[in-house]
């Protein structure tokens, strides 16, 4: 049976052990809450004297404001039940910094099962949640470009999918109008065909910005729809308004002044437009008015191009 003196050199082993890796243990006594034990490097990683940590007062101030109400009750609650827990939060250093910590927190009881005692580890986790934060930024920076045409840089058509229906709702829900144009640039084949590619895609960016610049409401859009086809969602906008907006867009394309040789239109560039506008209700389908502006697109090209088609409101 090993002797007290083995006892003392196991336990200066044990301590220096846990005293040179990184992780900082430390102990709490449940009934008084205060620390029995922190580790040394604590004053290394946040510049607090390791005496400095009397209470769980001391850990609870020294947390970041925004994390203290949530992070303490979480892991009070947990301690009470017995149930041993992680947490991270925002360690406040003594230069008023702060450190990203992970507590790893186990629950010592008694021999009648009552809450003893804390013991846990402090992580600093710092680069990692740097390297999570940078991922979110990734990702976020992802979804935008998903949502955005490569070409032009405004909405793409998943995008506008999303927006529609989300619109559609306000709309059916709010009894509020919603109106919409659909615009094709006339004879846009034969403008690549003459100036190639390079000024064909050049004319979209045009376009583009051009329509861009036509918009009013704050949750006014535009959006490529495909090809040379672009749309114009407007929220909470009536007919008579609707109407304008076209207009206004076929004076900005015409201001624009886009050579195109084979337009029977002055040889300038010009759009085609459709437009619609609709109060929802239960029964309607958003599919099918998306369909009953493309056919005004359709009958603005038949009949000549370079004009505006209408779809009466449907209330």
């Amino acid at each position: 049976m090993p002797n007290s003196s083995e006892f003392s050199k196991d336990s200066a082993v044990y301590r220096t052990l846990l005293e040179s890796t990184k992780a900082i243990p430390w102990k709490i006594d449940w009934a008084s809450m205060k620390f029995a034990y922190i580790g040394p490097q604590i004053e290394t990683l946040l510049g607090w004297s390791q005496d400095s940590w009397v209470s769980v007062e001391d850990w609870a101030k020294r947390m970041h404001v925004d994390d203290r109400e949530h992070v303490v009750n979480f892991c009070v609650a947990q301690s009470q039940a017995g149930a041993d827990h992680e947490a991270d939060y925002r360690a406040l250093t003594k230069d008023n910094g702060y450190v990203w910590i992970r507590d790893v927190v186990h629950v010592v009881r008694n021999d009648k099962g009552e809450v003893e005692s804390l013991i846990g580890f402090m992580f600093d986790i710092s680069e990692r949640k740097k390297t999570e934060e940078k991922l979110l930024t990734m990702q976020r920076e992802l979804e935008t470009l998903s949502f955005k045409d490569g070409l032009t840089s405004i909405a793409n058509r998943r995008q506008f999918d999303v927006s529609f229906e989300l619109e559609w709702k306000n709309a059916r829900n709010n009894r509020q109008p919603l109106s919409m144009l659909m615009f094709d640039i006339d004879f846009f084949k034969q403008y690549n065909d003459l100036y190639g590619h390079i000024r064909g895609d050049k004319c979209l960016v045009d376009i583009a910005q051009t329509l861009s610049l036509a918009l009013d409401g704050l949750r006014d859009m535009v959006a490529r729809f495909g090809g040379e086809e672009f749309v114009v969602l407007l929220p909470q906008t009536d007919a008579a308004v609707a109407w304008k907006v076209a207009e206004r867009c076929q004076r900005l394309v015409q201001r624009r002044a886009i050579d195109h040789a084979q337009s029977p239109h002055g040889q300038m560039l010009t759009v085609s437009i459709g437009v619609g506008t609709v109060i929802p209700d239960e029964h309607m389908k958003p599919a099918s008015f998306i369909e009953a502006v493309d056919l005004r697109l359709y009958a603005a090209k038949k009949n000549g191009r370079n004009r505006i088609e209408t779809l009466q409101a449907v209330a």
